[in-house]
């Protein structure tokens, strides 16, 4: 544990606290700082800022002495193991000024405050994850969930190449092939990476696709695995949006409450399992009396099956078939996965075996 910091710059104690979050490997909401602030006394306020010295929030306290406890309790503490360090000073503002209750700022005496400035996303996400302030909390108590699974999934770090200080939800997708291509083959490659909550197909650019995750890791994830991966004879180019989340219209499909969503359920293991399109696909939820040839023969048509395996585990009937290329075992899961079987709904992801 770090002993206090930049005491003597402190200004005098006071009700309202100021918040430097180093090491930030997963986002901060106000949620998430209430949840560690408000042990130690009734948190009216909180807003919450990006600066040069890093990500920062001013926490307001009703009472003083609240303030002065909270500071010398958290302060040098990880709200997660080993990241996210507190560096706690007393902040000189008599009152904050809160506007919208998002994920940003919170005013906890006035929850009738609107989310956002009309014409304005607020935290890149969650804009649409349920409206005003109940709708914004639930972002950010799932964050906090979000950030315990990805820490279990990764052993307390991160796959190479990923920095886990993203921010923005949506993806933009080129290069796609018109003429296979659809929102439903969009959420079976995507959703390997994290939950989905809508996806549109651009109509001045059909080649082209918006597809807003559940959170910026999950966003993350998609681009640094699937950029430059092959589908249909063209080569994905996956990138941020500019957009911070996709307005919900008649040409956007909705999947925020699908249940073919994958994070809702043993997030760690889908996170441990993300890994870029390989020539191996693990299908499970199969039926009981599934053969090896009703396997081949649902898949045959996408590419050249150079090997496959049905085994039995925990009593529940899965496979493995490997393609002749990645690409034809992206195709296979795009059009597959989630497709009916006698009675079960297949479930299909990339397997980072080398052989069966």
């Amino acid at each position: 544990m770090l002993s206090a910091v930049g005491n003597s710059l402190d200004a005098q104690p006071n009700r309202i606290l100021l918040v430097t979050v180093h090491h930030m490997l997963y986002p901060i909401t106000a949620d998430v700082l209430h949840q560690v602030f408000s042990p130690h006394g009734f948190v009216e306020k909180i807003v919450t800022f990006q600066k040069s010295a890093g990500f920062q929030a001013l926490i307001q306290y009703q009472s003083r002495q609240s303030a002065v406890t909270a500071r010398s309790t958290l302060q040098g503490r990880n709200i997660y193991d080993g990241c996210c360090q507190l560096d706690i000073q007393f902040s000189n503002l008599d009152e904050l000024q809160v506007n919208y209750n998002n994920d940003r700022s919170r005013d906890f005496t006035n929850p009738n405050l609107p989310t956002e400035q009309k014409g304005r996303s607020s935290q890149p996400g969650y804009g649409d994850a349920g409206g005003m302030h109940s709708g914004a909390r639930a972002g950010g108590f799932s964050q906090m969930a979000n950030a315990a699974a990805i820490a279990a999934a990764f052993g307390g770090g991160l796959p190479p190449g990923i920095t886990g200080t993203n921010e923005r939800c949506t993806v933009l997708v080129a290069n796609l092939n018109p003429d296979r291509i659809d929102e439903d083959k969009m959420f079976n490659l995507f959703s390997i990476y994290g939950n989905i909550v809508r996806i549109k197909l651009l109509r001045n650019k059909p080649d082209h696709a918006l597809i807003q995750m559940g959170d910026g890791f999950q966003a993350e994830l998609a681009v640094h695995f699937l950029k430059g991966a092959m589908l249909f004879g063209k080569r994905l180019e996956v990138n941020y949006s500019k957009h911070a989340n996709i307005t919900q219209g008649a040409d956007t499909h909705e999947y925020a409450n699908s249940n073919l969503n994958r994070f809702n359920r043993n997030a760690a293991k889908n996170y441990r399992y993300c890994c870029s399109p390989t020539k191996m696909i693990h299908l499970s939820t199969l039926p009981q009396d599934i053969t090896e040839e009703e396997i081949v023969s649902l898949l045959e048509e996408h590419g050249t099956i150079v090997n496959s395996k049905v085994f039995e585990m925990n009593g529940k009937k899965q496979a493995l078939v490997q393609f002749e290329t990645e690409e034809q075992a992206t195709e296979a899961l795009v059009c597959k996965h989630a497709s009916p079987l006698s009675g079960s709904v297949v479930r299909i992801s990339f397997s980072q075996l080398q052989n069966i």
